[in-house]
């Protein structure tokens, strides 16, 4: 997209076995027996790449107080720790052991105490203990909890089931059965290391772990995921109304805007697309990464905020935006849900994936098909502004990279995923659209977003002024070349069938201050004020406060006082997918959900005619 508010918010909240901490050790009382309902957990609170830094959390949610804890784990080779504070911590090789200092040993039945630390290396720790008993509060003194088994390995593939095998766990008093977890849930419980999963559905994509259980019941480390798609069915069914009505929405949406998940399903919007794009994964380092691990997996949402209407817990597998969007596809069977990647802030990272394009596929499938919410996610969309020519940042990877990183992603993830990217709508000669083989990639995608707005906009402070989405030119553009029909025209002759193109509509407006003429031509002496940003407002505050006052080249523009603003209404979309039919499209998208009003009306605009 073309423009991203970034919230950092970064809690990625992880229970028990976890990362280290550190210093150098001084006496310390030594660890009573652990009662029963104390527990260990660890926050981390940042990462740079060589290290990291977070805090434990010893709880005790018991009905005794205890006078004195130490909390041991294991590090991988490679993995260390370099300073810590509120704790003594020392190590023997690779096993690390934290006690508490005088003052926070005691801690009174419901309350907690917190230590934090800096660490080196990127490992994780495993086979974490509290006073010597388990970090979860429920087994016994020197019972250890399993290890993770094997990848399970799948085979006797049919259209409703699959056979699964693995290598045993093991356990220092033995492992009494297997938990096996087909997208992130238990499905089954069996005593053998093999089982056939039955009853699925014919051209699906089923993600597969297990995790062990000893005779105590404590539960160990579930095995790395192997990913299974049945035979039979189709590959990507096609949407109801046979197009594409997608709409974006934003990690970062849920502080200010207070745009939850559950929005979409009170404004009505959720019944009426097909399709969300969330928004947005990081590209760093030629990889694929987590954007906002607050909001994506972490947050814990009230009942009033939940789709389903019940309240987030502190210890369930899995919170934030990711589980909400989970209750909504519970709730909306047919919505597909795609994760982006890049957007104008990240675009950056795609240079380093184009040298690798592979590694990079590879990255963005494990994050995507990740067990804790593989069920969520039904591909992926490339947001690269812009290809081998210059956005926020300028790219020169050359003109087949794009192209090279989409036949890479459709190899990875198959033809039961969706594989989408946002693109330009530059229509110009030698524009963006020239930069990078979009018609060569388009073999490997299901379609592509074309982002037909931000045209025009007070980043040229002085004007002249300018709808921001026209859909066709006008006397007096100040760019030829920058419209719908340009650009849709341009992938056309290219060689992108129409089918797999989809028209951009901006849920905003942009404007301008300064401004006396009311139609589009004026000067201007800066861009307006907006809530979030100058030049900006959301559809859902312009429709009131600075009500249309003309219509050009298929928008609309306002001059209220001295401000002048571009936006589409209802009626501008119904013109616009009026016209996407008569071209063949593929259907419509938007950015983003939040500056619709909150029954949705432009959302119904796109729906109801399309």
């Amino acid at each position: 997209m073309r423009f991203r508010h970034k919230v950092a918010a970064g809690l990625a909240t992880l229970v028990l076995p976890l990362a280290g901490l550190v210093g150098l050790a001084s006496p310390a009382p030594a660890a009573t027996a652990q009662a029963a309902g104390v527990t260990a957990s660890f926050t981390k609170s940042s990462d740079w790449g060589t290290g990291f830094g977070g805090q434990w959390t010893i709880k005790n949610a018991g009905s005794a107080s205890i006078s004195s804890w130490t909390v041991e784990w294991d590090f991988p080779s490679g993995t260390s720790v370099t300073s810590a504070w509120d704790a003594d911590v020392t190590n023997s090789g690779n096993h690390w052991t934290a006690k508490n200092k005088s003052y926070n040993g005691t801690i009174a039945p419901g309350a907690s105490v917190s230590f934090g630390f800096n660490g080196a290396g990127p490992g994780s720790p495993g086979n974490c203990t509290l006073n010597g008993g388990s970090c979860d509060g429920t087994t016994a003194p020197g019972d250890s909890a399993p290890s993770a088994p094997g990848t399970p390995t799948a085979s006797g593939i049919t259209d409703t089931s699959v056979q699964l095998s693995w290598s045993a766990a093991t356990d220092d008093k033995g492992v009494k059965n297997y938990d096996v977890l087909r997208d992130g849930k238990v499905v089954a419980t069996v005593t053998t290391t093999s089982y056939t999963d039955t009853g699925l559905t014919a051209g699906s994509d089923y993600s597969y772990s297990v995790q062990a259980r000893d005779t105590a019941d404590q539960t160990g480390p579930a095995s790395a995921a192997v990913s299974v798609h049945t035979t039979g069915g189709s590959t990507t069914p096609p949407p109801p109304g046979g197009k594409v009505k997608l709409g974006y929405f934003t990690d970062w949406g849920i502080y200010a805007r207070n745009y939850n998940v559950k929005n979409l399903v009170t404004s009505g919007s959720a019944a009426k697309i097909t399709h969300i794009n969330y928004a947005f994964g990081n590209v760093t380092g030629g990889k694929c990464a987590i954007g906002d691990s607050y909001a994506d997996y972490d947050k814990a949402f009230t009942a009033d905020q939940s789709v389903n209407g019940t309240a987030d817990t502190w210890d369930q597998p899995l919170r934030g935006n990711f589980n909400q969007l989970r209750e909504l596809k519970a709730k909306y069977p047919n919505l597909k849900v795609i994760w982006s990647f890049g957007g104008w802030t990240w675009s950056g990272g795609f240079a380093d994936a184009a040298k690798d394009p592979a590694g990079f596929a590879q990255s963005c499938y494990d994050l995507v098909n990740d067990p804790r919410w593989a069920d969520v996610f039904d591909g992926i969309d490339i947001d690269w502004e812009y290809p081998n020519n210059c956005g926020l940042t300028c790219d020169t990877s050359g003109p087949e990279a794009f192209k090279n990183v989409m036949a890479a992603l459709r190899a990875k993830f198959g033809s039961g995923k969706l594989v989408t990217a946002a693109v330009t709508a530059d229509g110009s000669d030698g524009g963006k659209i020239d930069s990078a083989d979009y018609s060569g990639a388009a073999q490997y995608v299901d379609w592509y977003n074309v982002m037909t707005y931000d045209f025009f906009g007070a980043w040229d402070a002085k004007g002249p002024t300018a709808p921001h989405s026209p859909l066709t030119s006008y006397s007096g553009i100040p760019k030829a070349g920058f419209t719908t029909a340009d650009a849709i025209a341009k992938y056309k002759a290219a060689g992108v069938p129409a089918s797999k193109l989809l028209i951009g509509i901006g849920f905003y407006g942009r404007g301008w201050t300064g401004v006396t003429q009311d139609a589009p031509g004026g000067t201007a002496t800066g861009p307006a004020a907006g809530t979030y940003e100058q030049g900006i407002e959301d559809y859902k505050v312009l429709k009131s406060s600075c009500p249309v006052t003309g219509t050009v080249a298929g928008t609309a523009y306002a001059h209220c006082g001295s401000n002048w603003w571009s936006y589409d209404t209802p009626s501008t979309i119904a013109g616009k997918m009026s016209w996407a039919k008569t071209q063949g499209l593929g259907g419509a998208f938007f950015w983003e959900f939040s500056g619709d009003t909150s029954d949705g009306e432009l959302v119904n605009a796109i729906s109801s005619n399309l």
